[in-house]
């Protein structure tokens, strides 16, 4: 069955653990499980397109136990959605040991199929006017807090100069901060600071719920003047992000968060890499941002991991724009000179809970943050 299939391939890099026996059989074995999902002799006795099965295009032995291999799977597999690229890349090999997917070269998607994030690095200082420094961005917290509460507290973060403010990841539509009300007060509150002070801040509404939900969730946070959303992909599925980011009728900026998804990267011998997960994915799916926890605290990512992450959000990618990653956890003041060296100026800092705490209070706070990352980004 030849010209079925365009000729357009996708390279996965898999890093593999055992044995040189071990890992060359594993490597042949991706082939198959990631596309027919059946043994070599089953095509003795079926015929399927030419070109449809993975290709092994480099095999190498990084270490006494460990191997990379690199496999091409036709772009047809990955089909128009996440579904159908997260099976073609990691769907039978997630139920193996010893397999770890390192890296996505995308050389082949179709454009118009995976556009990426509509704003990226680039309309993202376009929209908050902030064409050089890191930006900062707030977070609504504590779980529990009443819409009036936190709409206060969304005040102050936008009469400290911040550029974005997003609501925690476990705000969704609960009894007591119900979701319209929040919405609403919140935006309202912002909208009033930024015009006290002149700055552009956007407000950012976690979006959670059942999939018949969402759109529904995303219509009200956008008629209530949210200037983008929050999305958390292990939560609701990077399907979904993808689709609300290639919504013409939506275009609003989109921070991925990663609620759900460490387990994916917790292993150094299985998963996906941090740089898969944490930048590849969601810049794929469309997200302007990327939030993950910087290393130093209680996470198992490494600096080494950070600066690949950081690096994979940034780099030249196919046709898909640059996206802001994060230095997020507990990110104080005297963490901001060690973040700028580790990312450059492309980064959001999120600020940590320090700032709720601080004397001073949250107002003076903020803009002694703003105040310090300005004068180190000059």
């Amino acid at each position: 069955m030849s010209g079925i299939l365009s000729g357009r391939r996708i390279t996965v890099e898999y890093r593999l653990r055992g044995t040189e026996a071990d890992t060359r059989a594993v490597a042949d074995r991706l082939c198959f499980d990631q596309t027919i999902e059946a043994p070599r002799e089953l095509l003795d006795h079926c015929t399927i397109p030419d070109g449809l099965l993975g290709t092994i295009q480099e095999f190498s032995r990084d270490a006494e136990d460990q191997a990379t291999a690199h496999i091409s799977f036709p772009v047809e597999l990955m089909g128009h959605s996440f579904p159908y690229l997260l099976h073609t890349v990691f769907g039978t090999a997630s139920l193996s040991q010893n397999i770890r997917v390192q890296n996505l070269q995308l050389t082949s998607l179709p454009a118009e199929s995976w556009p990426g994030p509509r704003h990226g690095i680039a309309g993202l200082r376009t929209l908050l006017e902030a064409p050089h420094r890191p930006l900062v961005c707030a977070v609504l917290k504590p779980l529990g807090l009443s819409p009036e509460a936190l709409a206060t507290l969304a005040h102050q973060f936008a009469l400290g100069g911040v550029d974005l403010i997003k609501e925690d990841q476990g705000l969704g539509d609960h009894p007591f901060c119900p979701f319209t009300q929040r919405i609403q007060r919140c935006a309202e509150a912002i909208r009033s600071a930024t015009q006290s002070t002149g700055r552009r801040c956007l407000y950012l509404p976690h979006i959670m719920g059942a999939p018949r939900q969402i759109p529904e969730l995303v219509r009200h946070a956008m008629q209530a003047g949210a200037g983008g959303l929050l999305l958390s992909p292990g939560l609701i599925g990077y399907t979904t992000l993808h689709e609300i980011a290639s919504d013409p009728a939506v275009g609003l900026p989109i921070v991925s968060h990663p609620a759900a998804l460490g387990t994916y990267a917790a292993s150094p011998d299985s998963g996906l890499s941090p740089r898969v997960l944490y930048a590849q994915f969601p810049r794929l799916a469309g997200a302007d941002i990327s939030i993950f926890p910087t290393y130093g605290l209680n996470f198992p990512l490494s600096q080494e991991d950070c600066h690949d992450i950081g690096s994979a959000c940034v780099q030249p990618w196919t046709n898909i724009k640059p996206i802001f990653p994060t230095a997020a956890g507990r990110m104080g003041e005297h963490r901001i000179a060690e973040m700028i060296d580790l990312y450059g100026h492309n980064v959001v800092f999120i600020l940590g809970s320090q700032v709720r705490l601080d004397p001073a209070g949250v107002i003076e706070t903020s803009r002694r943050f703003m105040t310090h990352i300005e004068r180190l980004a000059r």
